[in-house]
């Protein structure tokens, strides 16, 4: 991925979600109508074809459907499968597949292939998989170069035929821990991990540790991450990030993505997860293309300073601020920040 990926923000998406019953018989003609429009709408289309593209609520079974809407009419949609689901064509075990992206044509132009690729990818990256694949046909250059401007690159080692071109965008860094989004089953413990963490190093009042261990409401309106062991299924560490669109904090302003609440597990101090935790924010910002990750950290972290000062955050004064304590004590509230575009890809991934 290069600089060119930081280029919507947040604020810019159409409403997204995952399709609605009532949407299906749309949602399949933006498809159809998307296809006649490309460059392979005057071949014949296959029944076996024809009845992938209407079967909305079999690709959602086989993963999820992704629409785009603009009041409240689907314009464009992109199906994220499964390996080893139904529909899935390129994907292995472990890896998540996108298909069926389409846009509606009247809509062109409005970046939404752009949108849903991305969102694809946050999808991937929601459910742990080790990288979200994709084939595309030879002629269809517009699909390449969108492709490869968000970072896919080329596996033809997988390629179908010499008509039908395979792609490979990698969501995990490590072949030993999975980060995925939280779930419900997990709060307790996520919460337990995350309070003990903070607790190691410095004093909490009753009203921070509450909301420090307050992950399920978190997850309800935000992200709660975990970092597990990919052999046991061990949690090692947490973090937490907004909702697409919103902050978690204050510290961060429009085009920043901020985090909060990073933990590590006591028994896994030492493996590298606080730094992969964070590199997983930074590859969520550049999926969202957004172009800076901040965030507050208080003087007594200094493993966190050391952890953010190593993966080139810098500090942002303007934006610190004394804390008041109840018992009248104080301290400087610390503010970190760092520009995507100063790096690579591949240094997140």
């Amino acid at each position: 991925m290069n600089d060119a990926t930081v280029s919507a923000t947040a604020s810019a998406l159409p409403a997204l979600g995952p399709v609605l019953a009532h949407e299906w018989a749309d949602e399949a003609d933006v498809i159809e109508r998307a296809f006649a429009a490309g460059p392979y709408g005057h071949l014949p289309k296959s029944e076996e074809r024809r009845a992938f593209e209407r079967d909305s609520a079999g690709r959602a079974a086989s993963g999820a459907v992704l629409v785009a809407r603009r009041d409240d009419r689907v314009v464009g949609t992109a199906s994220v499968l499964r390996a080893a689901t139904r529909y899935a064509r390129v994907a292995m075990p472990g890896e998540a597949e996108i298909r069926l992206l389409a846009v509606d044509p009247s809509t062109q132009g409005a970046r939404l292939g752009e949108t849903l690729m991305r969102a694809g990818l946050e999808t991937a990256l929601a459910w742990g998989s080790d990288a979200l694949m994709l084939d595309t046909g030879a002629r269809n250059l517009r699909a390449q170069a969108l492709s490869e401007r968000l970072g896919f690159e080329r596996v033809p080692e997988r390629d179908h035929d010499d008509d039908t071109l395979v792609y490979r965008f990698p969501v995990q860094s490590r072949a030993d821990v999975r980060v995925r989004l939280m779930r419900p089953d997990e709060a307790v413990e996520v919460s337990a991990l995350v309070e003990t963490a903070y607790a190691g190093d410095f004093e909490l009042n009753a009203s921070y540790r509450a909301e420090i261990a307050a992950v399920a409401e978190r997850a309800r309106d935000h992200q709660v991450w975990v970092a597990t062991d990919a052999a046991s299924g061990m949690l090692l560490g947490t973090v937490s990030t907004p909702a697409a669109g919103r902050a978690i904090s204050p510290l961060a302003r429009d085009g920043e993505l901020d985090f909060r609440f990073l933990g590590v597990a006591a028994a896994a101090r030492r493996r590298g997860i606080g730094a992969t935790l964070v590199e997983h924010v930074l590859r969520l910002a550049r999926i969202r293309g957004i172009a800076r990750v901040v965030l507050n950290t208080g003087p007594d972290m200094l493993a966190a300073q050391r952890l953010y000062d190593r993966l080139g955050f810098e500090r942002l004064h303007d934006r610190e601020y004394v804390f008041e304590r109840p018992d009248g004590s104080s301290f400087v509230m610390m503010a970190y920040g760092r520009d995507i575009a100063e790096a690579s890809a591949r240094s997140a991934a």
